[in-house]
């Protein structure tokens, strides 16, 4: 009796399983699409971005890889097809080998400190207590935030041979103190940004400096969501710090590390600004990296557009290999 009186109220049978239907269910009722279709739909939008702002200009750059580009072209000459002339060509010089292993040396090394001083302060920061931690985040963040080209500009000036801080620092040091560590004492207008090397190490310094903020803020985020009864329990043990971070932080934080190195290699391979700045333009051809060749190569006069865009199809084609090793290793550790 109760039963139909509920039927008559209701105005209709109720469902099957006993309870109202979900608002999901609602909302896929009321736009007429199977349930299935709406994620894919509110995809679109975000989708059409992505093809406006980056899958339609990778493929020009492809395209264009494959042709002659220069002055001619820009004024309004059809391109010419030259089929795989260009990558001939970037494969045929010097330049081209001697910017990979730039890339991949500078990639490798800065990859790895910013790492490792992230990592470090990180895990300082976690130490701290909540105003300090918070005052100290709010600091490094402001080195992450710099522009890369006013990065540039502050390390320049450092280490300018003239008027720059780290030369007279250098030549406070005891004279005794500068043979023993760098075999000389006399720092005034020493050159760093004219060798290679040297101009390598400031841009590994000023890439570090600006880089670690952000891993230090991830890794902190990170080891608040460990469990502190972990590092409890570790200190009952007698477990020392190092074989804590091994046994505990590190395995549960290995999905950070691996975003966070995956991010840090294609941010690395593809440093332009500071270099440009650093350099003062695309003039140190052994110093070139693969971004600077490409530039170079693209717009330098006589202007090769087909040949820049090559050399950035390389640079992608590697990126996407590295990325796709590396996760490739990371799926593999999971799924063990």
């Amino acid at each position: 009796m109760a039963n139909t009186s509920t039927l008559a109220r209701g105005g209709g049978n109720p469902p099957a399983s006993g309870r109202p239907p979900t608002r999901s269910r609602r909302r896929a009722k009321a736009s007429g699409m199977p349930e299935w279709v709406i994620p894919y739909v509110l995809l679109i939008p975000g989708l059409l971005v992505i093809a406006g702002l980056l899958l339609y200009p990778t493929i020009q750059m492809v395209i264009m890889s494959f042709q002659k580009v220069g002055l001619r072209q820009i004024r309004g000459v059809p391109a010419e097809s030259v089929g795989t002339e260009n990558y001939t060509q970037i494969f045929e010089s010097e330049i081209f080998w001697s910017s990979l292993r730039n890339t991949v040396t500078f990639a490798v090394v800065t990859v790895a400190l910013t790492l490792i001083l992230g990592t470090a302060v990180g895990t300082l920061l976690n130490r701290l207590s909540k105003k300090m931690s918070t005052f100290v985040v709010v600091g490094i963040m402001a080195a992450w935030a710099v522009p890369p080209v006013a990065q540039g500009v502050i390390w320049r000036w450092l280490f300018d041979a003239d008027a720059g801080i780290i030369n007279w620092v250098l030549n406070l040091l005891p004279d005794w103190f500068s043979e023993l560590l760098f075999g000389r004492s006399d720092w005034t207008g020493e050159p760093w940004l004219n060798d290679a090397f040297t101009i390598y190490l400031v841009l590994i310094v000023c890439v570090v400096w600006a880089s670690f903020p952000f891993i230090a803020v991830s890794v902190l985020a990170g080891l608040k969501g460990i469990p502190a009864e972990l590092y409890e329990a570790a200190r009952v043990d007698g477990s020392g710090a190092w074989r804590t971070f091994r046994k505990i932080t590190l395995p549960l934080l290995r999905p950070v590390f691996a975003v966070l190195t995956i991010l840090s290699i294609i941010w690395n391979f593809k440093v332009f600004s500071q270099l440009y700045v650093l350099m003062g333009g695309p003039n140190n051809r052994e110093a070139f990296n693969l971004s600077m060749f490409s530039f170079a190569e693209a717009f330098r006069s006589p202007p090769k557009m087909g040949s820049g865009a090559a050399i950035a199809v390389v640079l992608t084609l590697l990126l996407l290999v590295v990325t796709a090793f590396y996760v490739r290793q990371i799926v593999k550790t999971e799924e063990m």
